[in-house]
């Protein structure tokens, strides 16, 4: 199946969860792109690279070797042969993550590494510039999004094992997060013009999916 459904929309609107529930449902691949860049921001934090270097940063854009999963079952991500699909989660990861992917050099191995996968089809791709950069021929697309305290709530509660991540700090950090992702020149956060929006704010995980996989069978 060629099918290829991009997933777009800010942190905490349900995308990942979403996305796997559709590649399951359908049969799919799955590829989490925002793993790939706090895979490569936690590898910048680990060499002691100021993320808020973009020269820094471009220089060494292209020595980790990434290895993204597309299982939506177990969709690991490697860097150099170890799986850091727990430590890329932290919230010095995720606060640290905005200044390393606006970086031109990060974002263009990136794309080319995500397109290289994509290429087979069959997939789900959740990111923040999929419709509109990655994959823009992608037949299905969907920008998915919810109201800032029912994403900063779904946030918090992933984070629950750290004690500074409460509600209230968790919306801060991904309101800035947001509006660094929107105004970056390259590849912002955006809607793609032909994608299909879905507010998930009232809706269970379920309905999400279930909204999605109809309209992936209507529009394939």
């Amino acid at each position: 199946m060629s099918l290829v459904i991009a997933m777009d929309g800010p942190s905490g609107s349900g995308k990942s969860s979403a996305s796997k529930g559709v590649a399951r449902a359908l049969g799919l691949r799955y590829l989490d792109t925002g793993a790939m860049y706090r895979a490569m921001t936690w590898w910048m934090l680990r060499q002691g690279v100021d993320v808020e270097d973009g020269e820094a940063v471009a220089a060494r854009a292209g020595e980790p070797v990434l290895v993204s999963g597309t299982d939506p079952d177990r969709p690991a991500i490697e860097v150099d042969g170890a799986d850091v699909s727990e430590p890329i989660r932290t919230r010095e990861v995720t606060n640290a993550v905005s200044a390393v992917s606006r970086v031109p050099a990060v974002r263009e191995r990136m794309v080319a590494l995500q397109r290289e996968i994509i290429g087979a089809g069959g997939i789900v791709v959740e990111g923040r510039d999929i419709g509109t950069v990655v994959a823009p021929d992608a037949p299905v697309k969907v920008y998915l999004t919810a109201s800032e305290a029912v994403r900063a709530a779904r946030r918090a509660k992933d984070l629950a094992a750290d004690p500074g991540a409460s509600v209230t700090v968790t919306q801060a950090e991904q309101a800035r997060r947001d509006r660094l992702d929107s105004t970056r020149k390259a590849s912002p956060l955006a809607m793609a013009a032909d994608a299909h929006e879905i507010d998930s704010t009232e809706l269970s995980l379920d309905e999400v999916i279930e909204a999605v996989v109809r309209l992936a069978k209507e529009q394939y």
